[in-house]
């Protein structure tokens, strides 16, 4: 059996991307200026991230103007949207887990060591040698 956090993506898990697909998620579309000032990041922070989002196809960014005044939009494709709903899952499977202990049966949780592990006792280094003060 493997556990669920094996399944996740890790382009989607990014704490940042995670909450870029997520705000999206709630609407059709949203301005660089909304997510940047929604998620506290930097011009070059969102980016970056936007890039890395686009790549993968999880996200379509626009440009054009409103007025005169240049904009970008940025909405989550359809492939974003199941990458979302798959992390949500996954990350659903691993906290059912977590709270039933099904995930974790072959650990004990007096010793934190998996059945059959044998246990052993770290190497420990001497200190380090303090340098001696000339007089």
């Amino acid at each position: 059996m493997t556990h669920p956090v094996q399944g996740l993506d890790e382009v989607v898990h990014q704490r940042t991307r995670l909450g870029i697909l997520a705000v999206l998620a709630e609407g059709a579309r949203a301005q660089f200026g909304f997510l940047q000032e929604t998620l506290g990041l930097t011009d070059g922070n969102l980016s970056r991230h936007l890039r890395t989002l686009e790549r993968a196809g999880y996200v379509r960014i626009e440009k054009g103007y409103e007025g005169r005044r240049p904009r970008t939009w940025v909405r989550i494709s359809r492939a974003g949207r199941q990458a979302l709903d798959s992390e949500i899952d996954l990350l659903k499977q691993v906290m059912a887990g977590v709270d039933s202990g099904a995930l974790t049966s072959g650990v004990d949780p007096d010793d934190g060591l998996v059945e059959g592990e044998q246990t052993r006792t770290p190497r420990r280094r001497p200190p380090p040698a303090r340098p001696s003060r000339a007089s």
